[in-house]
């Protein structure tokens, strides 16, 4: 007998084939542990998998929801910045100020872990309320090898603290700092490798991570990265594409990487490699909306070429101060025109594959049993409200 049967619910399996969403009219659930037993129509629930039944009278069962990219352990915040922008200050102006990232890396440099955790956990904690049950957190704030691991404990510290699952990505190469200024190279050399070595060491790094732009690091310098990354064993991800083409997705790929991110400006080339790698493209329209961005990530090329596409926050201080996955479904929709079942799939089936867990995202037989429970009546309910919030209940891990 399994320990919870989960009966009278529509169920969005967001399994890829079959009816859209994977959808399940009046299914059951069948959860014993940590694990889904059985899923299939009401009917057809085995006597022995009703254990302690639970009727959900009809409400929608969904994967718990996946946001697998964000920068959400940071200090301070650019609220300032936000404003002097919005006034008409130039990009210069602001960085003159100490605004931009600079600012960022000051406050996080500064910050005590106590101090960056109930942060973090404030953001992490919204998320978790609208059925988040997994989350991508990178370091990239502190930008020397003290602050870069004091990032990465902290967002151990929050996947112990809450019922969240925490992947951490060691963002290393996400900016040049100031006392490096016009010397990217030596700073790989000196802080990020060294950083990457011990947070391996340390066991908090899942996976790594680098902002391939202008105004970051080259793809040579990445590469360098992805090496490092390689030689340890470590999957890797990249920000790629997303104010210029610079050829960071094809080098993601080259690496297998789980995914490229942002995308606004890659190619055919780029998306092609991706397809035969099987990255996963992570879109955020949440720093294409703060941004006020213009160039759409080519979403018809990631149909055409069968690339997965994964929705997430960014959640960070500067480019997208974003902590609802909800918005940003909706966002997906109303500003790349992804459909709502793409866009349902980009937080759970496609998320989950981005950070490499083939346990999740799915409502299967054998997947890990975390789920969100929603008081619509039907899935595209999540993709079409804005600022409404209707999760009746999260499972996580077979716990509600």
């Amino acid at each position: 007998m399994t320990d919870t049967a989960l009966i009278n619910a529509k169920i969005a399996t967001m399994k890829p084939d079959g009816e859209a969403y994977g959808l399940i009219e009046n299914g059951a659930i069948a959860i014993s542990g940590e694990t889904i037993a059985w899923v299939g129509p009401m009917a057809d629930l085995p006597n022995a998998d009703k254990g302690n039944t639970v009727d959900l009278e009809g409400r929608l069962v969904t994967p718990a929801l996946v946001d697998c990219h964000t920068h959400i352990v940071a200090g301070g915040n650019r609220a300032r910045e936000f404003e002097m922008r919005l006034n008409g200050a130039s990009y210069e102006e602001i960085a003159r100020a100490g605004g931009g990232i600079v600012s960022t890396v000051k406050a996080t440099r500064a910050a005590s872990e106590t101090e960056l955790l109930n942060a973090a956990l404030l953001r992490v904690d919204q998320l978790i309320g609208e059925g988040v049950a997994t989350v991508e957190i990178k370091s990239g704030y502190g930008l020397d090898v003290d602050t870069e691991l004091k990032m990465l404990r902290v967002a151990r510290t929050i996947g112990d603290m809450r019922d969240v699952r925490v992947r951490t990505s060691f963002l290393g190469a996400h900016a040049v700092p100031a006392e490096y200024a016009g010397r990217a190279d030596a700073y790989i050399d000196d802080v990020c490798l060294p950083a990457l070595d011990a947070a391996h060491e340390q066991g908090l790094a899942d996976a790594v991570d680098g902002f391939c732009e202008g105004i970051a690091f080259s793809p040579e310098q990445i590469e360098r990265v992805f090496k490092r990354a390689a030689a340890l064993g470590l999957p890797v991800k990249l920000h790629a594409e997303q104010l210029s083409n610079l050829g960071g997705t094809a080098l993601a790929a080259r690496y297998g990487a789980l995914s490229a991110d942002h995308l606004e400006y890659v190619d055919e080339a780029g998306v092609a490699a991706m397809a035969e790698a099987g990255s996963i493209a992570v879109l955020l329209p949440g720093a294409f909306y703060t941004l006020r961005e213009t160039k759409l990530p080519p979403i018809d090329l990631f149909r055409q070429r069968g690339v997965g596409m994964a929705i997430a926050t960014d959640c960070n201080p500067g480019s997208s101060p974003v902590s609802s996955l909800l918005l940003c479904v909706n966002m997906a929709c109303t500003l790349f025109r992804m459909t709502p079942e793409e866009a349902m799939a980009g937080v759970t089936r496609e998320a989950a594959r981005a950070l490499g867990l083939s346990d999740l995202g799915m409502v299967d037989a054998g997947m890990t049993a975390d789920l969100a429970i929603w008081d619509v009546e039907h899935p595209a309910e999540l993709a079409y409200r804005v600022g409404f919030n209707p999760l009746y209940r999260r499972i996580y891990k077979g716990l509600s």
